[in-house]
């Protein structure tokens, strides 16, 4: 019965994000042509069968990276058109005026336009170099000597079936030009085994750092073998922060930054894997300030009060806007800086790359550097 359901939901969804859109386009009052409304209706309905049966060969477990570019795509288009054609819908009320067809005609063709526009825009932003944004976070505590120490964040690279090797060999030279002391990788480097995504990954061992450079898992290392991307990350030079935690030291001062599992890792089934701050933080001297990576926002709850700052990432901005209002719903933060509670601060990277849908729009992807202030 369960199953069912699970199918018909899914179904109801399917028809409504293709359907609404179809209708927008295509039918309402548009009026036009029986050509080109049964080439609209075709159009669609290949859609409609070719995107579900992409995203099971792209993201089934033997994962075929063509079917995944073509469903990944489909998937972000059609969102797209969806969220444009509801905003039309609600444009329509404002033209009650015009007489159909040309009203229906008016918005068909302002949600085409968009959907176009936006598209074009957001690939252009998913596939760019990110940007360098820079935010001050002052805590208390920090010894004089870190004080206006960099701490350069990427996260949710997402090395996937489009192969970046470019754009990661660009990223990582970026982040090594940027002189960091730390630069931290808060999950999700890749969708894929370490063995399909080493070339594209092969840049972030090129990275260089002053005093460190530390991973965490993030939700989708546990899709695809977390323990073999801790291990390859090591291999890379970097720290797996797998609950556990290091110190480093500038000058005289002295700095905790701990790492723990992502939330999803406890789920997984695999040994020895989950998040634990208590065990990140065994050890550690409780007088000195913590610096705490957790891939999700939502993660802030075990941190509140035992870390000055947690960073994660997961949320992507939203990546596809007005996806936001869901991300905001489940992470209860999307992006930038936050408090909670008396001492822990969070601030929640919008991420490097992407997931899936080859697009960002109005969630411009970035390259944190986090200037530490006493």
């Amino acid at each position: 019965m369960r199953s069912h359901i699970r199918e018909l939901v899914l179904l109801a969804v399917l028809l409504l994000l293709f359907g609404v859109p179809w209708w927008t386009l295509t039918g309402s009052g548009t009026a036009w042509p029986t050509g080109v409304f049964l080439a609209g209706t075709v159009l669609f309905g290949v859609a409609l069968v070719a995107f579900p049966m992409t995203m099971y060969l792209g993201h089934s477990r033997r994962a075929k990276d063509w079917a995944a570019r073509i469903g990944d795509t489909m998937l972000g288009a059609i969102w797209v058109l969806f969220a444009w054609s509801i905003i039309g819908q609600i444009l329509e009320l404002a033209l009650l005026g015009v007489d159909d067809p040309l009203r229906s005609r008016l918005v068909a063709g302002f949600v085409a336009i968009a959907a176009v526009v936006l598209l074009t825009w957001g690939h252009f932003e998913a596939m760019r170099v990110p940007r360098i944004r820079a935010v001050d976070v002052t805590i208390p505590g920090l010894g004089k000597d870190f004080d206006g120490a960099k701490l350069v964040v990427v996260s949710d690279t997402h090395y996937g079936p489009i192969n970046r090797a470019g754009w990661s060999a660009k990223v990582a030279k970026v982040v090594t030009d940027l002189d960091a002391d730390i630069v931290a990788h808060a999950g999700d480097v890749a969708d894929g085994s370490p063995s399909r995504r080493k070339d594209q990954a092969a840049p972030l061992g090129t990275v260089q750092a002053r005093l460190a450079k530390v991973y965490i898992t993030g939700n989708h290392e546990y899709f695809s073998e977390a323990q073999a991307w801790l291990d390859h990350m090591a291999d890379l030079g970097w720290e797996p922060l797998h609950n556990k935690h290091i110190v480093v030291t500038r000058g005289t001062a002295r700095l905790v930054i701990a790492g723990v599992d992502d939330a999803t890792a406890k789920a997984s089934g695999i040994e020895g894997h989950g998040a634990d701050l208590t065990r990140a933080l065994d050890g550690a001297d409780p007088d000195l300030p913590v610096i705490l990576l957790a891939h999700q926002p939502k993660q802030i709850g075990q941190a509140l009060d035992r870390v000055d700052l947690q960073i994660s990432g997961h949320t992507h901005g939203g990546q596809i806007w007005p996806f936001h209002y869901l991300v905001r719903m489940d992470q209860g933060t999307v992006h930038g800086l936050s408090r909670h509670g008396s001492r822990t601060q969070l601030y929640t990277s919008s991420g490097s790359g992407f997931w899936g849908p080859p697009f960002r729009i109005f969630a411009p992807s970035e390259i944190t550097v986090i200037t530490l202030r006493a």
